[in-house]
């Protein structure tokens, strides 16, 4: 069992930054594919970025060049920094963490990104 923990959303302007921290309870941190997603009023949850074990890295096409997934295994937290955030970017983001694709997917409880002036 894997329990993750969000933090690091709220409120801010157009054009500006925030950076989400997910904490998880795994001692085996280290070899999850760690992901961050993220479902906005109406639509399906999507995928915005995510790091493997190896730090292969891979984005949404729309936050590509604005959002950064990085991971420290040595305080088992995956970040996301996000700049340049636009009023669309509004969401709930999601930790998610799996040992590969297809084993079973931890999620945390999420934190609301709301991005407007």
């Amino acid at each position: 069992q894997v329990q993750l923990v969000e933090s690091g959303g709220g409120l801010v302007q157009p054009g500006g930054s925030l950076r989400l921290s997910c904490v998880a309870s795994s001692s085996f941190f280290s070899h999850y594919i760690m992901a961050w997603y993220r479902q906005a009023p109406g639509k399906q949850r999507e995928l915005v970025a995510s790091i493997d074990a190896g730090g292969n890295i891979e984005y949404e096409n729309s936050v590509n060049g604005r959002f950064t997934i990085s991971r420290e295994d040595a305080k088992n937290t995956v970040y996301l920094q996000m700049n340049s955030l636009k009023p669309e970017d509004t969401a709930v983001y999601y930790c998610n963490a799996a040992i590969n694709p297809s084993a079973h997917q931890y999620w945390g409880k999420g934190t609301l990104v709301t991005v407007s002036s």
